[in-house]
């Protein structure tokens, strides 16, 4: 079994083509094979500035916009996370093997690629790329630790092709 991708458009602001899809799957293989993890369901969701405003208010208490957010299924923390499902679906259709929800605002992406004077599909990429790193425990609350994590996602896009 391989690293799975399922992605969900929520926003009005660029068409998601099958294209970009198929793209983002060669990326999720990429960096599954460069950290050694074979298998696994992602859930990718694109949506505005407004939806991941409203998400980072109620999950980080920040009261602003982003460009992405990560909600690991595996976290390591003391605090269980509350699991909403709907009551018709069957629970052995839930995955043991889901990694996580990555949510990219195309709003900020599309900025931020002006901004870094880079493609918008690098910039979506490189945002699910860090997404990723952050669902399989990576993160960057220190200078040491921000270093690996950006280097790996430098690799990661340079090994899928996506350069500045």
């Amino acid at each position: 079994m391989k690293l799975q991708l399922a992605c969900s458009n929520e926003q009005n602001e660029i068409e998601i083509s099958d294209k970009w899809v198929e793209e983002l799957e060669t990326i999720l293989q990429i960096a599954g094979s460069l950290e050694n993890i074979s298998s696994g369901e992602v859930t990718l969701t694109f949506v505005d500035d407004q939806t991941i405003h409203q998400l980072n208010k109620d999950y980080r208490n920040i009261d602003r916009p982003t460009d992405v957010l990560s909600f690991a299924m595996q976290e390591s923390s003391n605090e269980e996370t509350e699991i909403f499902f709907d009551e018709d679906m069957d629970i052995d259709e839930i995955s043991n093997d889901m990694l996580g929800d990555i949510i990219i605002s195309v709003s900020t992406a599309k900025k931020q690629s002006k901004e870094y004077e880079h493609s918008l599909q690098r910039e979506i990429g490189f945002l699910f790329v860090h997404g990723f790193l952050h669902l399989i425990g990576y993160d960057h609350q220190d200078e040491q630790s921000e270093k690996e994590m950006f280097d790996k996602q430098e690799a990661i896009l340079q090994e899928a092709g996506l350069t500045r």
